[in-house]
């Protein structure tokens, strides 16, 4: 089942949510954005990534006003995301997780804000977990310090420079990048930076967009007042080790990209000598622990997967289906 019908001209915004195999969560990220207490004229795209589970019967007799592009197989993030806003001619562009739920006044409060800053091109929001507890919701771009030291350190010695969810925003904040489980995108600037990078699978994708919009002169802001419930990482839950590789896979084309040799070579080399630490050190758990404890046995299987992938060469038919 795909829809075909073109996007409409005559919207604000477009919505597009990418899914896979997280039916629940799509429909309340969809409805989270109907009941939306705005005046905005919306469009929702959702294009789902080939599920198995029962999305296509959700998206046909639920949503049938919602555009849905059904895909044969994973395309990846990046570009299941520039399949959904293709062709649009709104004034802004979200791109919202299917994990996440907008708050009623989300889409007002952040169009609002955006129409008053001309200058800003990508804004986020304030991530929230369930029970309504923050969630990091900005990103620094990958430095050697933030791939191989402690991130939470990071945070904690130097707010400024690295702000997380220790951090109470009470104003706007100018920042380097948001998460993209709520990215509001401007337009001009998506068509200036022809969308996101393919090359990104799944994560960083949106860090990459915002440092091209950055290098651009645009700016990305971190908006607290908008808020946004998450419920973090359910579709890479699934498969825990196939979405580490990943994540591993886009730290090594971020540095590819906008980093020197030397940089890279230093990255792969403290990511591998702390990979295989924490290898050795799991394994070591497991087996004083008997196995017992389910928590060290998945993140040992975790980290072998890592170690494997590494050693086969970092294989593309390694990580998430495709």
């Amino acid at each position: 089942m795909s829809s075909t019908a073109q996007p409409a001209s005559d919207v604000d915004i477009l919505v597009v949510i990418v899914t896979r195999n997280t039916c629940d969560q799509t429909a309340q990220a969809i409805n989270s954005v109907f009941q939306s207490k705005d005046s905005l004229a919306k469009e929702v795209v959702v294009v789902d990534n080939g599920s198995t589970d029962g999305t296509p019967d959700l998206m046909r007799t639920k949503f049938p006003n919602v555009r849905y592009l059904r895909q044969e197989r994973n395309l990846g993030f990046a570009a299941a995301n520039n399949l959904g806003a293709r062709g649009t001619g709104c004034e802004f562009l979200l791109f919202q997780n299917s994990d996440a739920r907008l708050q009623p006044g989300a889409l007002a409060e952040a169009v609002a804000w955006m129409r008053a800053h001309p200058d800003c091109g990508i804004a986020g929001a304030q991530l929230l977990n369930p029970d309504g507890s923050r969630q990091n919701s900005i990103a620094n771009f990958p430095t050697l310090a933030t791939e191989l030291l402690n991130k939470s350190l990071l945070r904690w010695l130097f707010p400024k420079r690295y702000p997380g969810k220790e951090r109470r925003f009470t104003e706007p904040a100018e920042v380097e990048s948001v998460i993209g489980a709520f990215m509001l995108v401007r337009q001009t600037v998506w068509k200036a930076l022809d969308g996101f990078d393919e090359r990104y699978f799944f994560f960083l994708e949106e860090t990459d967009f915002c440092w091209g919009a950055r290098h651009q002169g645009w700016k990305v802001y971190h908006l607290p007042q908008v808020q946004v419930w998450h419920e973090q990482g359910k579709s890479a839950k699934q498969i825990p080790a196939a979405a580490r590789i990943e994540y591993w896979r886009s730290r090594y084309i971020y540095f590819r990209k906008h980093h020197s040799r030397l940089a890279q070579a230093l990255l792969a080399a403290g990511l591998g000598l702390r990979l295989l630490v924490n290898w050795l050190s799991s394994l070591l758990v497991v087996l004083l622990s008997l196995g017992v404890k389910p928590a060290w046995r998945e993140k040992h299987r975790v980290q072998t997967a890592l170690l494997k992938w590494h050693l086969r060469g970092c294989p593309v038919e390694m990580g998430l289906p495709r």
